[in-house]
């Protein structure tokens, strides 16, 4: 940074952006000073209807069981929650230690994304199902967006290959499936492609619906 030139050009970059931001800000005021009380109260009616309608989604969802990460007993209760809800992550899983460690971040993020409904289902005993929606490696997570499954994560592969993933790397590949709703920096303006289940970690082959 000794070059006199380069260091007047980053000092005229740097007051250009705060001349900005001082310029939005007296936009701001100056259209708050502008309101009169019937404004003013129409704000604050239109806020208490957005609250209204949050607090009434937030019953629903809790209603229908959002907020915990529970197992769904049979194929016929997959299909009723589901129908239910918008936004659905379903893991495929078995008694073994890969699932287990799934099952560990997904209940953080059931407690987290009240907006999406985090369910389990015994890979082996719901035949239909896996042979539905082609599981063939477990953990599998099924990313469904009103009633159809939109996209997978198949093991570990998308998490850095191994189970010491973080419970964030894993939101944020939910986030990009857009099957909860996430403020992080990468993940909100970045949607992930349909991908099919077709992995070689098994000799069976595997597919999206």
């Amino acid at each position: 940074m000794d070059n006199p030139n380069v260091r007047e050009i980053l000092e005229k970059q740097v007051l250009n952006v705060a001349k900005a931001v001082e310029d939005k800000l007296d936009d701001d005021i100056s259209a708050l000073d502008r309101l009169d009380v019937d404004d003013l109260e129409a704000l604050r009616e239109r806020r208490l209807q957005q609250m209204k309608k949050m607090s009434e989604k937030r019953s629903r969802w809790i209603a229908l069981g959002h907020g915990e990460y529970s197992e769904i007993p049979s194929e016929k209760d997959f299909f009723t929650v589901v129908k239910a809800s918008d936004r659905v992550v379903c893991h495929f899983y078995r008694e073994n230690w890969p699932c287990k460690v799934m099952d560990k971040h997904l209940a953080i993020l059931a407690k987290r994304h009240i907006e999406t409904c985090f369910i389990k289902i015994h890979a082996e005993k719901s035949p239909f199902l896996a042979e539905r929606l082609k599981i063939a490696v477990l953990p599998t997570l099924a990313l469904i967006k009103k009633t159809k499954v939109e996209d997978y994560v198949v093991g570990f592969d998308e998490l850095g290959g191994t189970d010491e993933f973080s419970t964030e790397e894993l939101e944020e590949r939910l986030a990009k499936a857009q099957v909860i709703i996430f403020e992080g920096e990468s993940s909100a303006h970045h949607v992930q492609p349909r991908r099919s289940v077709r992995q070689k970690e098994s000799t069976n082959s595997s597919d999206s619906e």
